[in-house]
């Protein structure tokens, strides 16, 4: 009696049939498939990459969720782990999937087409020549004209088109793997950073000057650009009238750019999807704002603040701002300011004052002033767009007051100082990146899209004549090879038969021939 044990597949069985699932083309699809999902949430919410002050903006409007969705790198997708592991698994799935392929392509292009199946009759299409006397030389020549590869043998002629389909479908996966390759190629060597630039200040692209700097792993400091440019002015235009009325026209700042420390300075208007770029780092332009310029005096008639102060939009139909004001140096106590900006501000029926367009018609803005403990001091990091106010005390709600316009003050009361609105900038918000994948990226993606369109609409198909030895009618039988191309087939079948019925014999070509001559 013999004894059979099972036996399990072992270390090396378990990899081989982990590689072998990792590798094939289902495994390949679903890891695409995840990897767009993945992208989706880089979409629906800001990016710190992209938008900074719209992530900041999420904190102070719902905390809690936040912090759930930052741990979670749901504000930082595109460097995530998670994002990153599906990102390998698919470049390795792709290329253990595409170079077999490819070696196995290769081999099929270098195999000639089958001979002749011994019954044409039994194939999906078939039909039989009239024409007599035809060699089996003339009618692989009429279809070597018409793009076909042929193999000839005794009494019969094979040919076979349509290899662009699978060249096509690998051209499509190999340049998938590329883009892959170029979008890990940019993060390596690659940086970007965003920077907040307010109207009249200038930038210099060095890692101090960033509001944020996401670098490459191979990337140092002294592989920055070393450019600079400074912010002349930004114009936002706005539809002034009619339904539309509010809606953006045209984004433009105008800077004077240096490519290089003490070269001289060149014009440049900056605007949506016209990127500056200088030796391949490309600035560009993501969003715009009001800057109010204030001026604070403290109780003792000391100036305690002086500048423009960014504000954020609330309301990205009228531009309605919010922005804080931090004065630590006040005395006899530290104030502190929140700031709404009304770029047009009108009375509502309610009393209180609201903006109505976003341009900078009648420039106004609502103070909240705070005195007491900014908590500066205790060493605690705290957010330049955010003011504690569980320490401090309130001076002046200016809710439903009449906000100041440019040139007025406001008196703090109890001898705490003023206020006063100076002017108004306006500011841009700017993403500055250097990718050396952009480019293998932009062909890599052509490629894909060649590769897609040969693989949907090149079709494989076979076709083989018979010639009888004794001169009699010859047999055409054809094939499709990809699923769907049927009809398609059929149409061409029937060309093709039409084609090879008006090939001369050897008789008639002979006949013409003496015709001619005479």
């Amino acid at each position: 009696m013999t004894t059979t044990t099972a036996k399990g597949l072992g270390v090396a069985g378990w990899l081989r049939w982990g590689w072998r699932l990792l590798t094939s083309m289902r495994t390949a699809l679903i890891l695409l498939f995840l990897f767009a999902l993945a992208s989706v949430p880089g979409s629906i919410f800001p990016q710190r990459s992209i938008s900074p002050e719209q992530v900041t903006k999420y904190f102070q409007d719902s905390p809690g969720t936040a912090r759930w969705l930052d741990r979670l790198s749901l504000f930082d997708v595109f460097t995530a782990p998670w994002f990153a592991a599906t990102y390998l698994l698919l470049f390795v799935s792709l290329a253990g999937c595409v170079l077999p392929r490819a070696a196995a392509h290769v081999r099929e292009l270098r195999r000639p087409p089958p001979s002749a199946p011994r019954n044409l009759s039994r194939l999906p299409r078939h039909t039989v020549l009239d024409a007599r006397g035809v060699t089996v030389e003339q009618y692989a020549a009429a279809l070597r004209g018409r793009r076909w590869r042929t193999v000839t043998g005794p009494g019969w002629v094979a040919a076979e088109k349509g290899y662009l389909r699978e060249t096509g479908n690998l051209l499509f996966h190999a340049a998938l793997l590329a883009m892959l390759l170029a979008v890990g190629l940019g993060g390596l060597f690659g940086y970007r950073g965003n920077v907040l630039v307010v109207e009249g200040n200038g930038f210099a692209n060095t890692v101090a000057a960033y509001d944020r700097y996401i670098p490459g792993q191979r990337v140092s400091a002294a592989a920055l650009e070393p450019f600079s440019f400074t912010l002349k002015d930004f114009q936002a235009t706005y539809v002034a009238a009619g339904e539309r009325r509010g809606q953006p026209l045209d984004f433009s700042a105008r800077l004077t750019v240096a490519d290089r420390p003490g070269a001289a300075e060149r014009p440049y208007d900056l605007k949506v999807n016209e990127p500056l770029d200088v030796n391949g780092t490309q600035t560009y332009l993501l969003g715009h704002g009001y800057a109010p310029v204030f001026k604070v005096t403290d109780g003792k008639g000391q100036v305690a603040f002086d500048g423009p102060v960014p504000c954020l939009p609330v309301d990205q139909t009228t531009y309605t701002s919010e922005c804080v004001i931090k004065a630590p140096d006040a005395e006899p106590e530290q104030l502190g300011f929140l700031v709404r900006f009304l770029p047009t501000a009108v009375p509502a029926a309610d009393g209180s004052w609201i903006s109505v367009f976003p341009g900078a018609a009648n420039p106004a803005i609502q103070v909240f002033a705070f005195s007491g403990d900014l908590g500066l001091r205790n060493g605690a990091p705290q957010s330049v767009y955010r003011l504690d106010t569980t320490k401090l005390k309130p001076l002046v709600m200016g809710d439903k007051t009449k906000p100041l316009a440019v040139g007025e003050s406001l008196t703090l009361p109890g001898g705490a100082g003023t206020i006063r609105l100076a002017g108004v900038r306006e500011w841009i918000s700017l993403q500055i990146a250097y990718d050396p994948g952009r480019v293998p990226a932009l062909l890599a993606a052509t490629f894909a899209v060649l590769g897609l369109v040969l693989s949907l609409t090149v079709r494989r198909r076979r076709v083989w004549v018979r010639v009888p030895e004794d001169g009699g009618p010859a047999e055409v039988g054809g094939l499709p090879r990809t699923e769907g191309g049927g009809a398609a087939f059929a149409e061409e079948f029937t060309q093709l038969v039409t084609a090879l019925s008006g090939l001369p014999g050897r008789e008639a070509a002979t006949r013409q021939g003496v015709k001619d001559a005479h």
